[in-house]
């Protein structure tokens, strides 16, 4: 059985560059910065040199955005209506708030976890060559 140009060694583990990328710190040495500014990948890490620009999130973050905060949003209407019975409006106010929060927090943190894992699994020209 022949081997392919894509299986290399486990040099780029995937588990850790996912932390990095939560954190929004470069995936290869986790301590420069992966954004600049709320969304955008920097072209190459500050620290490392490592290019960053290779990356293809795409609709990936937001999806993902999407699904937590909704199930997330969802419990928490069915949980509050059921057990405090609060006025609609004041119910909806409320989630309201939450679900942005909550969407604005995680959207960088679930693009740089993407793009962490595209740069660990050599996705999207991170491989080189």
């Amino acid at each position: 059985m022949s081997t392919s140009h894509t299986e290399t060694p486990d040099d780029r583990p995937t588990k850790p560059a996912m932390w990095r990328g939560l954190r929004r710190s470069c995936p290869n040495c986790g301590e420069g910065y992966l954004f600049q500014g709320y969304l955008k990948v920097v072209d190459s890490c500050d620290v490392c040199s490592e290019d960053l620009h290779h990356h293809r999130a795409d609709d990936g973050p937001a999806y993902l955005t999407i699904l937590i905060v909704a199930h997330f949003v969802g419990f928490a209407m069915h949980f509050a209506f059921v057990h405090f019975r609060p006025d609609p409006i004041v119910l909806a106010v409320v989630l309201t708030i939450v679900c942005v929060t909550l969407s604005l927090y995680l959207l960088p943190r679930l693009k740089g976890m993407i793009v962490a894992i595209q740069w660990a699994r050599r996705m999207h020209g991170f491989g080189g060559s």
